[in-house]
């Protein structure tokens, strides 16, 4: 008798400035699914908030592949659940909506996805799902709660000020503190979405003006001379880290648009060029922040390697991207596990979390 297969509901898009992104990303992992052991339940989520399943969804994904996308669809009956005007939920039956899958795969980047948002829905619903839970999302999402956490947990991360919409800024303050040039980035968005560098007060007040329009905190973050390496962190109480990559941008600095838009944006180097000990020491802080953030399942760990050996945390992605040119999976490829196996792995973390905590108490 042939095994049964698990159902995985692949959630893509979102109101995100970074949908696009989710959109390549969710495209790979359903192609690299292995379809003997999975079936697959396409999810989307437009840019307006609205939720689509079915033909709906396919077409979100690719209009281009919706034939061929269909038959990638799990049968299951119509959904139960919608989404209108992006706000209030009409049957919160979020199981019928995932088509009863056994398994969820969030593949949203930025808000809405990846900070907490639906890992809640998720939880609530009792479904497991892959990658951080509630709260590890949350930080890991905030890069200024981030980096608060991390220098308690006195792991070393560029300076940096938080400036909220309501604050009255003094750009004199900041220069003083920071130096130029500096970094200007929405608190709570990925990809480079909103990042500028900046090299004189006009420049700096523009960029904090264009970064308020994505999130009503941003963060301003001295200029690190370094190298920028990359770390693949993967697992649960026991998490392991793979060899880490070094990224080398051609733009000024590692832009989206040096990271999607410009073939030659960027040169990769797989596994970085840095000495022994280096891979050891990034290894362990990726593994140290993963903890400290209370990540569960994958991320990803990006640092500054200075010229004179020092390492600083730039940031943690929890759920980073799986597009053809993505870090993350490619790491672990290097490291002797293959995307389908990767996925596998992630599929069987997001089961273990659940059934550790279906075991605990949730009343007297």
């Amino acid at each position: 008798m042939p095994r049964k297969k698990t159902k995985i509901g692949v959630i893509f898009g979102g109101k995100s400035a970074e949908h696009e992104i989710s959109l390549q990303s969710a495209r790979n992992i359903i192609d690299a699914l292995d379809k003997k052991k999975y079936d697959v339940v396409l999810i989307g989520i437009d840019k307006s908030g609205q939720w689509l399943f079915d033909a709906d969804a396919t077409r979100l994904l690719d209009p281009s592949r919706s034939a061929s996308a269909k038959k990638l669809i799990a049968p299951h009956s119509r959904p139960s659940m919608a989404v209108r005007g992006s706000t209030a939920l009409e049957n919160a039956d979020v199981r019928g909506a995932a088509g009863n899958a056994n398994v969820i795969f969030p593949v949203l980047h930025g808000p809405y996805g990846e900070d907490g948002s639906m890992q809640g829905l998720l939880r609530i619903a009792g479904l497991p799902f892959v990658g951080a839970g509630i709260l590890g999302s949350a930080v890991g999402m905030d890069k200024d709660v981030m980096k608060r956490l991390l220098r308690d947990a006195e792991i070393p991360t560029a300076k940096f000020v938080t400036i909220r919409d309501r604050d009255k800024i003094s750009f004199r303050h900041i220069i003083r503190t920071l130096g130029l040039p500096v970094f200007v980035k929405p608190a709570n968005l990925g990809s480079s979405i909103g990042v500028e560098k900046t090299k004189n007060r006009g420049e700096l007040a523009t960029a904090v003006k264009r970064a308020f329009q994505y999130d009503s905190k941003i963060l301003i973050e001295e200029e690190i001379a370094g190298r920028e390496i990359e770390c693949s962190v993967l697992g649960n109480e026991d998490p392991a880290a793979s060899l880490p990559g070094e990224v080398i941008p051609t733009h000024e600095f590692y832009s989206y648009d040096a990271k999607y838009t410009d073939p030659d944006g960027a040169r990769v180097d797989i596994p970085a060029k840095i000495p022994a000990r280096t891979v050891r020491t990034v290894q362990k802080m990726a593994i140290e922040t993963f903890k400290a953030l209370n990540c569960e399942g994958m991320a990803r760990v990006d640092f500054f390697l200075k010229p004179n050996g020092e390492l600083l945390v730039n940031e943690i992605n929890t759920i980073p991207g799986f597009t053809a040119i993505s870090m993350y999976p490619k790491l672990w490829e290097a490291s002797g596990l293959s995307y389908s196996a990767l996925l596998d792995r992630l599929i069987d973390l997001a089961v273990e979390r659940f059934n550790r905590e279906k075991k605990l108490k949730s009343s007297r």
